[in-house]
């Protein structure tokens, strides 16, 4: 239905707008005005009952923008942050993250939506137009204003009043700190996890291919074996994490071909045991010379000599993989010692 459609008597009523236009060019004004084209009403602005169907549709989309609001609280609350679910073609993606985000999205989206059709369809959409006018404020109108502000400065007294001065900018300037501390709730503290992993004193050496504890004559001189903690599943939620921690590489070296003593002391049987992650970037080393004993991580090259304190003789690695103390417990079993002596892991002085 379009207003051509409708009788004159129907029509709302429009407001005569003077738009200051210059009709015809002249030589102070040498571009005419053509003025604003014909108005053409809506069907809202005609029908009373699509005007009652478009405010609908906006309290709808309202509606549906609390409720969405109501599910992300919901799904903050209810949903374990372990979960997962299969999204196609998503894939195994977090249950929270996804709930969080479409909820959010769909909260976000209704209020824009039901805001834009309220504006197309039921607010005035009459064109205005109006006279532009000088932005600088008349000398009078300065002088005024300069005034005032004079007046209101010396009426507070806070040029004599300093303590009252003094504690109110101290108030203003500690009041953002309250946000601040809510950055509190984005996540839980750091401490010192970066620092510990789960290797301890009396903890086994596991063979991550067999998932069977380790014995020295399990390892081969020559041979490069990885190696978990004793108690570390792949089933556990934080597998990934405490793997990406604890990992460890175990290559058996003759004992007179060490030559840094820590690690000679540090070891059983020239059997020694390293941290299996690059100190470059993170990525898992896998890549072992048994004549050089060198070990490649894939990623960027960084290499390191096991029988040197696994310093680094090329690459990015910023230094040496970290060393844990072995030895056997009376059953025979390799064990570790203690935990890492430094952090595992890239660039970890540089951000810690």
């Amino acid at each position: 239905m379009s207003s051509q459609d409708i009788p004159e008597e129907n029509l709302p009523a429009e407001q005569d707008h003077v738009h200051g236009a210059v009709g015809v060019a002249d030589e102070k004004h040498p571009f005419a005005d053509p003025g604003l084209p014909p108005h053409e009403h809506r069907v809202q602005d005609i029908d009373e009952r699509a005007a009652k169907r478009s405010e609908r549709a906006v309290a709808f989309l309202f509606t549906l923008s609390m409720l969405a609001t109501v599910g992300f609280i919901a799904s903050y609350v209810a949903i374990p942050h372990d979960k997962s679910v299969f999204i196609f073609p998503l894939g195994h993606i977090s249950a929270l993250n996804f709930a969080l985000g479409l909820t959010l999205g769909a909260a976000l989206f209704c209020i824009g939506a039901g805001a834009v059709h309220w504006a197309r369809t039921l607010m005035s959409d009459v064109e205005i137009a109006d006279e532009r006018h000088p932005i600088e404020a008349a000398p009078e109108v300065k002088a005024k204003v300069m005034a005032d502000f004079r007046d209101g400065a010396r009426e507070s007294a806070l040029g004599r009043r300093k303590l009252i001065r003094n504690t109110m900018f101290g108030a203003l300037a500690l009041f953002p700190l309250s946000g601040v501390v809510l950055l509190r709730d984005l996540g839980p503290l750091p401490e010192d996890k970066l620092r510990h992993t789960l290797w301890a004193k009396g903890k086994l050496l596991v063979n991550m291919n067999t998932n069977e504890p380790l014995r020295p004559s399990d390892v081969a001189v020559g041979s490069l074996t990885f190696a978990k903690p004793e108690g570390l599943e792949e089933e556990d939620h934080d597998f990934q994490t405490e793997i990406a921690k604890a990992a460890l590489m175990i290559v058996r070296i003759q004992p007179d071909n060490i030559k840094d003593k820590r690690e000679l002391e540090w070891s059983h049987e020239g059997i020694v045991a390293y941290s299996k992650i690059c100190t470059h970037v993170g990525c898992p080393i896998s890549l072992y010379e048994q004549q050089t004993h060198h070990v490649l991580c894939p990623c960027h090259q960084s290499t390191f000599d096991l029988s040197d304190g696994a310093r680094v003789i090329f690459g990015p690695a910023g230094h040496a993989l970290p060393q844990l103390r072995i030895g056997v417990n009376d059953e025979g079993y390799l064990e570790a010692l203690g935990d890492f002596e430094e952090p595992v892991g890239p660039a970890f002085w540089e951000r810690g």
